[in-house]
């Protein structure tokens, strides 16, 4: 039953940005934005681990999860490290998601050898 729950929110919060692409003149850059800014809102409200919980990995993939990856790892820093911390806090809880997107694409790309478009 998790797999299922997990694969039904994941798909209505893919599914409700693709509508707010479809019906907004909003670019995807920006509603990228608007997800990762909302999980750290979210978060700072003690909101988004309840969520996560009960949504599992349906809510942990999307950019919604980065943010509060972030959120999480500036609000550690701050307790350990003070000011410096907010700074490097974000960077050191999201450093694997962030090493991993990057080896992973360079390897499709690889793979896959992708061109431009004419």
């Amino acid at each position: 039953m998790e797999v299922v729950r997990a694969f039904f929110v994941g798909g209505a919060i893919c599914g409700l940005v693709q509508i707010l692409l479809d019906r907004t003149k909003l670019m995807p850059g920006r509603v990228m934005v608007t997800l990762v800014v909302s999980g750290v809102v979210l978060g700072w409200l003690g909101l988004y681990e309840p969520f996560s919980r009960w949504a599992g990995a349906g809510a942990g993939v999307p950019l919604l999860g980065f943010g509060n990856t972030l959120w999480k790892g500036v609000a550690e820093g701050l307790d350990r490290e003070g000011l410096l911390g907010v700074f490097k806090g974000g960077l050191t809880a999201s450093a694997a998601g962030i090493a991993a997107a990057l080896v992973f694409g360079y390897l499709g790309a690889l793979i896959f050898k992708p061109k431009m478009k004419k």
